[in-house]
C-alpha cells in the first residue's frame, strides 16, 4: 500500500506528489485538490531565490504579494537572511561553484540592505 507519506519520501519520478502539467510544471497538492495554478518544480536555486524574495519583501524592497504594499518587518527579514546563512553553512562543500557564489552574493547584498533598513 502506497500512502501519501511514502510518496513524499520517494525519489523524484517514483510516485512523487503532484501531477506534471504543461512544460514540466507541477500542480500543487496533486490531483483533485482544486489547485489549478501550475507551479515550477522545486529546485535548490528556486528555493534560495524564494527566500531571497521573502527577505526583500520584509526589508521593504519589494511589495508584499497580494496587497502590493511595501511593508517592513525587520524581524522576519532577519529570519529569512539567517535561514539562507544556515543553508549556506549546512551545504558548504556540496554545492557547485555557481550555487556557492549565488549564496555568498545574495547574503552579502541582503545583509547590506538589512543594515541600511535598520539605520
Amino acid at each position: 500500500m502506497n500512502t501519501d507519506d511514502e510518496k513524499l519520501s520517494q525519489p523524484e519520478g517514483k510516485g512523487t506528489m503532484g501531477d506534471k502539467g504543461k512544460e514540466g510544471f507541477e500542480k500543487p497538492g496533486g490531483p483533485g485538490l482544486g489547485c489549478e495554478q501550475l507551479m515550477p518544480p522545486v529546485t535548490f536555486l528556486g528555493f534560495i531565490l524564494s527566500l531571497n524574495a521573502s527577505a526583500l519583501v520584509h526589508l521593504g524592497e519589494l511589495p508584499a504579494p497580494g496587497s502590493n504594499e511595501i511593508e517592513k518587518d525587520l524581524t522576519l527579514a532577519r529570519h529569512a537572511i539567517d535561514t539562507i546563512a544556515m543553508i549556506e553553512e549546512k551545504t558548504r562543500g556540496n554545492l557547485t561553484p555557481d550555487e556557492s557564489a549565488l549564496l555568498e552574493n545574495l547574503l552579502f547584498e541582503l545583509r547590506m540592505k538589512f543594515v541600511k533598513a535598520s539605520a
